[in-house]
């Protein structure tokens, strides 16, 4: 979330509360786990006053299915196919993407319904987005979104056809915000900038939300909130955390949420975001690699494809040209999945999932870069392209799995960047596309 400008505020932080008390059990009161979880509800809309405090996003999501199936005695819970929610047993159960899918049995309860994608989607237009930044697509809706209709009809048949009736549980979404329960492990903490809290903006309050990775800068840390009567569920039995709401960790907390009030960052966020969204719009209008751009504050992503009519995304070939390119530029560009080694067949299309990061300084040494990406001779780099005219299969000479490739530059950068830092980046992906040519 922060660069090395700020980290320090945390470092000092953590190394007081260390010669003070360095861990307890969450069974134990201190007043740390009092002063954030109160700071924490403070930010929070509504009557969502119950804190839990754990480790991870995987973690605070299987926590949450718990609470809604304790408090609603009911069992299936409804999420959006290509949703991520976590790699625990049954938080997997929710995640509709084949990459993360083991050969064995799913745990039960679980019902996908359509994403509602406008740019690749059955349905959608260039009305459709709460975003600086709109598709190509042209909008068929006349006084009613139709797009919105369309997708809730969707998610409407696959109640009637697979759920029993009267059994949702719960309905899991991020940002865009369900019946029971939002997923902010990536949008909360001002990083959409106009709300503190991406499903905000939605003019929604969910009855649970989860929260992760910008939550503590890094640190384990991740918390559920939720209204207290829903929380009263969880006394049907003994509930507590080893390490969730340890001193540590609610030490970093604290210090991140004033970092964030202190220096202005949801601010930062919409002002620097909506700038960079703006000019990868710019982008998108030159270059025809460039297929959607989408996004709000400095939670963006940018599609890259091979045609612009078909939305055809780009080769691996290619886009491992263009990642190594931005990363020498000094853009830092991390692959998901081990060691960058996903992939897999969707929909007869491949996706190269990436999340855009940066260094805490673009005139990083090329030695710093190089040694934070795994050398070609390492286990799962792409050494071999079989491609057919339909659709391609990549070759990997030490691995049989087929998981997820994903053509979306995820660009989730420090909420302290400035301007320069957006006009380096944009900057390096112009060069890109001119490279891959």
């Amino acid at each position: 979330m922060f660069q090395y400008i700020n980290f320090r505020k945390i470092t000092d932080a953590v190394f007081e509360q260390m010669q003070t008390l360095g861990h307890v059990s969450n069974v134990y009161f201190h007043s740390k786990i009092h002063e954030y979880s109160k700071r924490l509800a403070e930010t929070l809309p509504g009557n969502l006053k119950s804190i839990y405090l754990v480790n991870s996003g995987s973690e605070a999501n299987d926590l949450a299915l718990l609470m809604a199936r304790a408090y609603t005695g009911r069992f299936e819970v409804a999420s959006l196919r290509n949703g991520y929610h976590g790699m625990t047993y049954q938080t997997m159960g929710m995640v509709s993407n084949n990459c993360y899918k083991y050969p064995v049995p799913s745990a039960a309860g679980f019902v996908k319904t359509m994403n509602p994608n406008v740019y690749r989607g059955l349905w959608g237009g260039n009305k459709c987005r709460d975003s600086p930044v709109q598709t190509d697509r042209t909008c068929s809706c006349n006084e009613e979104c139709e797009a919105g209709l369309r997708y809730v009809e969707q998610f409407e048949e696959e109640l009637i056809n697979n759920v029993p009736k009267n059994n949702i549980a719960a309905f899991w979404a991020e940002s865009t915000t369900g019946r029971w329960r939002n997923h902010t492990v990536q949008t909360g903490f001002g990083r959409t900038g106009d709300h503190f809290w991406g499903f905000e903006m939605h003019g929604i309050i969910p009855d649970i939300v989860t929260m992760a990775k910008g939550i503590g800068n890094g640190f384990p840390l991740a918390a559920v909130a939720t209204t207290p009567e829903i929380a009263q569920a969880l006394t049907k039995a003994s509930h507590f955390n080893t390490f969730g709401g340890n001193p540590i960790g609610c030490t970093v907390g604290i210090a991140v949420l004033d970092i964030i009030e202190e220096e202005n960052l949801q601010e930062n966020c919409i002002q620097v975001g909506t700038y960079l969204l703006l000019e990868l719009a710019k982008l998108k209008s030159k270059y025809t690699i460039f297929g959607d751009v989408r996004g709000k504050g400095l939670m963006i992503g940018v599609e890259l494809v091979s045609n612009s009519e078909t939305r055809e995304p780009v080769s691996p070939q290619i886009f491992m040209k263009f990642w190594e390119y931005c990363r020498d530029r000094g853009v830092i560009i991390g692959k998901g999945g081990l060691n960058g080694n996903v992939r897999c067949f969707h929909n007869e299309y491949n996706y190269l999932h990436l999340h855009l990061m940066y260094s805490a300084t673009k005139h990083l040494s090329q030695p710093f870069l190089r040694q934070r990406t795994q050398p070609k001779a390492a286990a799962g780099v792409f050494e071999e392209y079989d491609i057919d005219t339909d659709k391609f299969q990549t070759k990997f000479a030490n691995s049989e799995n087929y998981n997820v490739l994903e053509d979306v530059l995820r660009i989730k950068p420090p909420m302290c960047i400035t301007k320069e830092d957006a006009d380096f980046t944009v900057e390096v992906l112009e060069e890109a596309a001119k490279y891959v040519g």
